[in-house]
């Protein structure tokens, strides 16, 4: 994920991994699906932005081929270094702050990144100007705002301790400058950017394994912060753990709306 200084999910942590294997279990079916839908093939040039992890990247390589080129870029490419063969590029870049890596894509692809760039409308417009004519941007994003509980079901104490940890989490990605509402903007954007053919869906995984993994991974990569910020105590934490670990659990993320659009 691109980040500012601040950013809070930081790709060199350990539980950056495990979090980017759970993202890759629970929302990579819904990006292949609508890759799939665009006919990306043999010979197509894509831009993976914020590549974090690399079951994204590896996907792509295999669509386009040997002739194909997928360039992928974040400010941290420590986890997506390994993918870095042909025709795979990875570089260092910042979406929100420079020029794009090139121009003339098939395709460009972000996801859960923009909600966490301080300048997402320089961003999104560096996506645009990155296409060929006819090409696809697709931008998958969440909305915590849409539905910011962890436990929907708020039936006991262990439901409302984890609603309390996101409200929590959702209160520090805030502080760093994420618009906890970006998903549903999505569309507006994309037409406002002279998108054609405008579409959006979501997907909001409840009860996964996949979200119980997410949810143990971040709660450990935030730890420090919700407790130096007074938003919980380690004890707190310590309990929230154990009843994620129990698996009697039924937990949701945020729904992550997806949306593309052709370049005229």
């Amino acid at each position: 994920m691109t980040r500012s200084d601040g950013y809070l999910l930081d790709n060199r942590q350990t539980e950056a991994g495990r979090r980017f294997d759970a993202f890759a279990t629970l929302f990579d079916p819904t990006t292949f699906r609508h890759l799939e839908r665009f006919g990306i093939g043999s010979g197509w040039r894509c831009w993976e932005v914020g590549a974090g992890g690399t079951s994204v990247v590896s996907w792509l390589a295999k669509k386009v081929g040997p002739t194909g080129r997928v360039i992928a870029t974040d400010i941290d490419t420590s986890w997506a270094a390994s993918a870095a063969r042909p025709p795979v590029e990875v570089r260092v870049h910042d979406v929100g702050a420079e020029e794009p890596p090139g121009e003339g894509f098939d395709l460009v692809h972000a996801r859960l990144v923009l909600v966490h760039v301080p300048d997402r409308e320089r961003a999104l417009r560096s996506m645009v100007k990155a296409l060929r004519p006819g090409g696809r941007l697709l931008v998958e994003d969440a909305d915590p705002a849409l539905q910011p509980l962890l436990c929907p079901d708020e039936y006991g104490p262990e439901q409302q301790l984890a609603n309390r940890l996101r409200q929590g989490f959702r209160s520090l990605l805030a502080e760093r400058g994420a618009d906890l509402s970006y998903g549903r903007k999505l569309p507006r954007l994309l037409r406002e950017a002279g998108l054609s053919g405008v579409e959006a869906d979501a997907y909001f995984p409840v009860a996964s394994p996949a979200c119980t993994a997410l949810e143990s991974a971040t709660i450990r990569q935030i730890r420090d912060q919700l407790v130096s910020a007074g938003l919980a105590t380690d004890q707190d934490i310590d309990r929230h753990l154990a009843n994620v670990a129990s698996g009697s659990m039924d937990l949701a993320t945020a729904p992550m709306i997806s949306v593309w659009g052709r370049k005229r």
